[in-house]
């Protein structure tokens, strides 16, 4: 565990420092957000922030998400101050520590911090097979490439791949590159150098010697723009990078997992992505099956949600009922475990019986409940006489915002197309005058 400490801490630097090193972490010192934003830019493996609540936590955090630097913050201060430690959880820190220090609390946070949050549920023989082919695989040096349709789980796969590798100590860095657009996507993977382009203002250590000994997790690789794919095939060939406006190149000692929910077979026919890449990513492909695909871990899944959900909003933790089991076992699950997590957890909130009752799961009608023996064809939505195509896609992405709650991100990966083609779509609806389901 990587600890960084950021201002005085009331003092109580020395104590809190102590106190984590005993519990197995590693301290660095920050004098302020400044001094610990260039830490964290140049690419030193922190995974937990404690900051002096004094300090300007909300301008810290959104300095964090503006260069998605992704790190959990918690702020300390003085036990009687109740009204900062309220408005530093609203800046976004995840937990207060009163001080002085408790042992058994600081304790208790880098336990949380460490702790694995991308667990690997199942009980499929499916999911088993994967497991025991990505568990083989791990300890090589090999590239791998993840596919399978989006909210599978492929994430969490490449993360056991890493936890069972050589690298398993080291640090494992995940971009997304269909949430990141194209003009930030290169700064993002190579890095760059005080004053290389108009707001580089110091310097910024790139994705790949971010994660150098570790693994690199390029999500959604299909979506890279082809001018970036030769550069990243330079990086995996040659194993060095050049930051922009470097004057040198860099060597990095990168394992790359990649993962995509398109056929990149097709891409590289239709030249939209690079062959020569494709075969250096590809020397050992996982296809993760869909949900429904693998129906023995619907429930499991379903019930490790129940408890997550139930514990993080303080609730009683109920059994699910025989009825709602029935129909999430008869449902196509088109967003695959992205949507029965969410379906779990709205679930769980709207639930006001002793058990979860079968009202509380909340289905997309699009996708509605089917016989399980012909699950290999989704069913078609019912479409009015007269609909044009452009109409009925138009309707397929308004509802599924709107089963989504607003979320895009979640939206766009249920419906299999990337952020970018999802806000351009809304935002012509939104022109039109169709009403659009808020939210992020």
């Amino acid at each position: 565990m990587e600890l960084l400490i950021v201002g005085t801490l009331n003092g109580q630097i020395g104590a809190a420092s102590k106190i984590a090193i005993a519990q197995g972490g590693h301290v660095s010192l920050a004098d302020n957000e400044d001094s610990a934003l260039e830490i964290l830019r140049s690419g030193k493996s922190v995974e937990l922030v404690m900051m002096d609540v004094k300090l300007d936590i909300y301008r810290f955090i959104k300095s964090l998400e503006a260069e998605r630097i992704n790190v959990l913050v918690v702020a300390c201060g003085v036990a009687n101050d109740p009204s900062l430690a309220v408005k530093a959880i609203k800046a976004g820190a995840k937990e207060y520590i009163p001080l002085p220090p408790d042992p058994e609390l600081i304790g208790a946070v880098l336990a949380a911090a460490t702790r694995e949050n991308h667990a690997l549920i199942y009980g499929d023989k499916k999911t088993e097979a994967v497991l025991k082919m990505a568990k083989q695989i791990a300890p090589s040096e090999a590239n791998v490439l993840l596919t399978g349709a989006s909210g599978t789980g492929k994430e969490i796969f490449s993360r056991f791949i890493h936890d069972n590798s050589k690298r398993a100590n080291k640090k494992f860095v995940a971009v997304n590159c269909a949430a990141i657009p194209e003009t930030l996507l290169e700064s993002e993977l190579f890095g760059y150098e005080k004053g290389a382009f108009t707001g580089a203002v110091s310097r910024r250590i790139g994705k790949f010697e971010e994660a150098s000994d570790g693994t690199l997790l390029l999500d959604e690789i299909s979506e890279m723009d082809i001018s970036i794919q030769a550069k990243l095939l330079r990086a995996i060939q040659e194993k060095e990078i050049d930051r922009i406006g470097g004057r040198a190149p860099i060597k990095v000692n990168t394992r790359i997992i990649a993962t995509s929910n398109r056929n990149l077979d097709e891409a590289v026919k239709n030249g939209t992505f690079r062959q020569d890449l494709y075969y250096r990513l590809n020397v050992v492909n996982i296809n993760i099956p869909s949900l429904k695909d693998r129906p023995d871990d619907i429930i499991v899944l379903a019930k490790h949600f129940v408890k997550k959900y139930s514990e993080l909003n303080e609730l009683p933790l109920k059994v699910i009922s025989k009825a709602a089991e029935d129909k999430l076992m008869n449902y196509l699950w088109p967003g695959n475990v992205r949507e029965l997590e969410n379906t779990v957890h709205r679930a769980v909130l709207l639930s006001t019986q002793e058990e979860i009752e079968a009202d509380a799961v909340i289905l997309d009608d699009a996708d509605s409940i089917i016989n399980k023996t012909d699950s290999s064809t989704k069913p078609a939505a019912a479409v009015s006489q007269g609909t044009t195509l452009a109409g009925m896609e138009r309707n397929l992405i308004i509802d599924t915002l709107k089963h989504t709650m607003g979320n895009r991100t979640v939206a766009a990966q249920i419906l299999g197309i990337s952020i970018r083609t999802l806000r351009n779509k809304l935002k012509q609806y939104e022109a039109e005058g169709f009403d659009i389901a808020s939210g992020n």
